[in-house]
């Protein structure tokens, strides 16, 4: 169960809920050949080469495997960005292996024209950064990230001179 936000109104959460489909239709197809395999059963005597009906374990098992996966996909995070800066999730350990860049550290930021790849530059120059899929992400909040990336990144210049 995920922890309660201090301040949700402060951050936008993207999670990886792009590739949940593909582990709620794999769920949904092994919990299908589980169902056949025991749908089978009652004619096992007819024909003693159909399987036995405990051989719907294993397809149950790894449906539920899938399912889990597609719910842990849907509601944890992948990026979240805050008022510190980008909150970065790997897959595997994302609570111990969780990376901050802070928004202090990106000089600029590249957002390829299909929406697949969010580069956070470090210097000036291009030459150091970070590359982030941004596969996981649905496709319809992408435009969303980009556009929220781009505001705080691309500061507006002439509020960051002095006046007088």
């Amino acid at each position: 169960m995920p922890r309660p936000l201090q301040a949700p109104e402060k951050e936008l959460r993207f999670t990886r809920s792009g590739q949940a489909p593909g582990f709620w239709l794999a769920a949904a197809m092994l919990a299908c050949v589980a169902v056949t395999l025991l749908a089978c059963a009652p004619y096992r005597p007819v024909n003693p080469r159909l399987p036995h009906p405990a051989w719907a374990l294993l397809p149950l098992a790894l449906a539920a495997l899938a399912a889990r996966t597609a719910v842990r996909l849907t509601r944890h995070a992948y990026l979240i960005l805050t008022p510190l800066g980008i909150e970065i999730f790997p897959f595997f350990r994302p609570a111990s292996s969780m990376r901050l860049i802070s928004w202090q550290e990106i000089a600029d930021a590249q957002i390829d024209p299909g929406l697949t790849r969010l580069t956070l530059h470090h210097d000036a120059g291009r030459s150091s950064g970070l590359h982030l899929s941004l596969a996981p992400i649905r496709e319809d909040r992408r435009e969303l990230l980009a556009k929220a990336v781009a505001v705080r990144v691309f500061r507006p210049v002439a509020a960051a001179r002095p006046q007088g």
